[in-house]
């Protein structure tokens, strides 16, 4: 049996983002992600090849679309991002860190 707590963070949090795989992927990969004031490098944009829906559990961020849209997000709101929907996160919370959590899969 796998099991965690989506809460539980790493001590000390690393100056790097945290990626951790909570199934393995068979066409659908469910990941937590902890930011901790991370952003997307200046001029480099997601483009993923499967929609991600993604949910911020904890903190607050910011995402930019390619086409100028930008998302404020607060705990508890969630986006659904078309593959190749090309984004960026501008922003991230350090206090507290954000939780994030993504499903990627070919959803639309």
């Amino acid at each position: 049996m796998k099991k965690g707590n989506l809460f539980d963070l790493p001590s000390p949090l690393p100056a790097a983002e945290v990626f951790e795989a909570l199934i393995p992927d068979r066409g659908v990969r469910i990941e937590r992600i902890v930011s901790s004031g991370q952003a997307t490098p200046e001029g480099e944009w997601y483009d993923q090849a499967r929609d991600e829906w993604v949910a911020l559990l904890q903190g607050e961020a910011t995402l930019r679309y390619e086409d100028g849209r930008v998302l404020d997000m607060r705990a508890g709101d969630w986006v659904l991002i078309p593959a190749h929907e090309r984004h960026r996160v501008e922003r991230t919370s350090a206090d507290p860190p954000c939780i994030w959590l993504a499903v990627h899969a070919d959803m639309t």
